[in-house]
């Protein structure tokens, strides 16, 4: 499957590498072409190496990993290249501007990826993945027994393709949250993620279990 990357940050080049590992044809974007991270990935991995907008117009489905506090702006130019594409949005609304711990510069009445969904109109956005660090998103083994991860969109294939692209990566327990406004119980998980990330010893392999008394998700 063709599929675009934004971003080439940790989450960006942990799960576009896995995704080029896993035999997909993958293309990681940033604003140059010649950006020497979107260049490394490609000569690492023998991904491919373009700009935002080549990323996303080469992807059958892209993934959002530009960081929070720009993702609006850089989904904003390539409506024409996403318009009818599934976009999973694994970004977070995190500000570090006042030190650490960070905050969230959108939650209870709104979030990212509503406000993506808003600015493409006719990309199929899918919040899924913000919720564990880049090393469990492509190998869940790391994290021992039945954990979950979440999804939220507001349309029913697209959230079910991108289950399939889950399950592919080893993600057994997954959750759909419901439409996209539900994206903001996933993005205010954030705040008790990074408090667990400091007591837990500063690691990421950690990740909660939802389970249900009757059958177990």
């Amino acid at each position: 499957m063709k599929i675009g990357v934004l971003g080439t940050g940790v989450a960006g080049q942990t799960v576009g590498g896995k995704l080029v590992e896993m035999g997909h044809d993958v293309m990681m974007g940033a604003r140059a072409a010649d950006n020497e991270k979107v260049v490394g990935f490609a000569q690492r991995t023998g991904g491919r190496a373009g700009t935002f907008a080549d990323a996303a117009a080469h992807g059958e489905i892209v993934l959002n990993c530009t960081r929070g506090d720009t993702s609006l702006a850089t989904l904003g130019k390539l409506a024409s290249e996403l318009s009818g594409k599934i976009l999973i949005d694994v970004a977070n609304p995190l500000d570090f501007s006042q030190g650490y711990p960070p905050h969230l510069t959108v939650s209870n009445t709104d979030s990212l990826a509503e406000q993506i969904q808003r600015a493409l109109p006719q990309t199929l956005v899918v919040k899924s993945l913000n919720t564990v660090n880049a090393s469990v998103m492509i190998d869940p083994s790391r994290v021992p027994g039945r954990h979950t991860v979440f999804v939220s969109g507001n349309d029913k294939h697209a959230k079910g393709r991108v289950s399939d692209l889950l399950r592919s990566l080893g993600w057994q327990s997954i959750i759909d949250l419901g439409d996209i406004s539900s994206a903001r119980a996933a993005e205010q998980l954030l705040p008790l993620w990074v408090r667990l990330y400091t007591v837990l010893g500063n690691t990421g392999d950690f990740n909660i279990a939802v389970m249900k008394a009757d059958n177990g998700i």
